[in-house]
């Protein structure tokens, strides 16, 4: 079997102004560090923090709740204040896309927010396809026998659900009602579900 690696967090300390960089669901910092590297060669301090349970295995995902990924976005953000950084945006894929969207709605100094491929009226089958198919990924990648993957995705399958229907909530919440008043720019690629 294959030891993996925790993913964490990164800061890249550049200029006065920062960036802070929200992943997507079942991911980890690891897809926004070409991103922040970019941007940090263009003088940004770039801080990308690691949800609660993400980086982790699936089981392990599905333990934690949107209200413990928030959190982690949450001390993301005043890591970066705390660090005296007062111009701050937020740049966030997918998941990471409504919690940029959040921290736009509830703290009133931030400069400016880009999302990108922000999911939107999802049912819960798509997010437990998602899901299976980071499990998939991670137990092939862990290097287990195919029957051996069967059974504990069959396994996940049940104990998903209710995690599941929580982060549904927690997107149509996001989404209800709106209202952001800071420079935006909305994002979607051509292979993206539509909304």
């Amino acid at each position: 079997m294959v030891k993996l690696i925790k993913p964490k967090s990164f800061f890249l300390k550049g200029g006065t102004k920062a960036v802070l960089l929200l992943h997507s669901f079942t991911n980890n910092p690891r897809d926004m560090r070409q991103l922040g590297r970019y941007l940090n060669g263009k003088g940004y301090t770039c801080f990308a923090p690691i949800y609660k349970g993400h980086g982790l295995s699936p089981e392990q995902l599905i333990q934690t709740t949107p209200t413990d990924w928030w959190k982690s976005v949450e001390e993301g953000y005043h890591f970066l204040k705390n660090k005296g950084y007062k111009h701050i945006a937020v740049i966030g894929v997918s998941l990471g896309g409504v919690f940029a969207l959040n921290v736009g709605k509830r703290f009133n100094d931030v400069n400016g927010i880009v999302i990108m491929s922000v999911p939107y009226k999802r049912e819960v089958d798509s997010l437990k396809g998602r899901i299976l198919k980071f499990a998939r990924a991670y137990k092939q990648f862990e290097g287990k026998e195919e029957q051996q993957i069967c059974i504990e995705i069959k396994k996940l399958e049940k104990l998903s659900s209710e995690r599941l229907v929580f982060l549904k909530n927690h997107i149509d919440m996001t989404m209800q009602d709106l209202e952001i008043n800071k420079p935006i720019r909305i994002m979607y690629g051509e292979l993206d579900e539509p909304l």
